[in-house]
């Protein structure tokens, strides 16, 4: 019986096909590790690991009635026409007054509060062993956002609209909510830092994949709106430096989650004459974080760190409520 003959092509088939699809798996492989080394990296964690507030937008973020301080001032504006109302002199006009804005807010999503030892350098080219308190973040543009508009009748509405591109520019103020023996606040507070010696360590503690981006670094991205389910957004750390071991309950204010504004003209500091805006006080909406420690200042122990607020002690984060872990608030 005669053998078969295989025909070259054939031959030539069986043997590059392989070849070609170990490279392809190769080159896929690729990608997915450039993927993996991108800002928009999506690690895995264990249930639970992370939290997630979502973003907040109110209308009220977006319309404000204010009167015009800068006309008001100026009693001597006020008159009474012979030939047309009142309401429709430039004093009467400059009251009441809405101002609007388009709003976004940014979801947060991070992981537990805590600590690693590390050496940083010192002024004098020394290095002196610290313990960095830190935490790992996300923010995600999901679309929350509010255009104001006008309708044919004067009236002021909001409608739901996503901003792109917008910017987070981040400030992680951690601030202790302790009292003394006389119940006096102990005011202590500490804005994060970018501490380069820390970086790499944290991100190889946290994840290994992707990039970890300091405060500085995140207000230099744009972050679009995202659609689908897949949540990618920016990964960064906020780090903090000498923070009183002492420390039992404390908060975490995290600002440029949102645009929203408000801002008042307090009696008496505006004067006729003054520049524009004189006396004028801002506040901007930011998320308050509520953390608590039971242990004491020996052995500082990332373990004892909880989020949320202990029993009865809700009085001691600045009026947050029983069992609030955390609240959006103008400050």
């Amino acid at each position: 019986m005669a053998t078969p003959r295989i025909h070259r092509s054939l031959i030539t088939l069986l043997t590059y096909v392989p070849l070609a699809l170990a490279a392809l798996v190769l080159s896929t492989a690729g990608v997915a590790c450039a993927q993996g080394d991108s800002l928009g990296t999506v690690p895995n964690f264990a249930p639970g690991v992370l939290t997630t507030i979502p973003p907040s937008v109110e209308p009220s973020d977006a319309i404000a009635i204010h009167n015009l301080i800068e006309i008001r001032a100026d009693e001597s504006l006020q008159w009474k026409p012979d030939s047309t109302a009142v309401s429709r002199t430039l004093y009467e006009m400059a009251a009441d007054v809405p101002f609007i804005h388009d709003v976004w807010c940014l979801e947060l999503t991070f992981k537990p509060l805590r600590m690693i030892s590390i050496e940083v350098p010192t002024d004098d080219g020394a290095v002196q062993r610290k313990l960095i308190w830190y935490m790992v973040y996300r923010v995600r543009n999901t679309g929350a956002g509010l255009v104001p508009t006008v309708q044919p009748d004067g009236e002021f509405v909001t409608k739901s609209e996503g901003i792109e591109n917008v910017r987070f520019l981040p400030s992680f103020v951690l601030s202790t909510q302790d009292r003394d023996e006389t119940g006096q606040r102990i005011r202590k507070a500490y804005l994060d830092r970018v501490i380069p010696a820390a970086l790499e360590t944290i991100r190889r503690r946290e994840f290994s994949t992707g990039k970890l981006l300091t405060s500085a670094q995140m207000a230099q991205q744009k972050l679009p709106v995202e659609e689908g389910r897949e949540a990618r957004g920016l990964w960064g750390v906020a780090m903090w430096e000498d923070v009183d071991p002492s420390i039992d309950f404390f908060s975490v204010y995290v600002r440029g989650l949102s645009n929203a504004y408000r801002w008042d003209d307090p009696p008496g500091a505006f004067e006729v004459g003054d520049a524009p805006a004189t006396g004028r006080e801002f506040t901007h909406k930011v998320l308050q974080l509520n953390f608590w420690r039971p242990g004491d200042e020996y052995e500082e122990n990332e373990r004892e760190i909880r989020f949320g607020v202990p029993r009865g002690k809700a009085n001691l984060y600045d009026g947050a409520g029983e069992g609030v872990a955390h609240r959006w608030l103008f400050r």
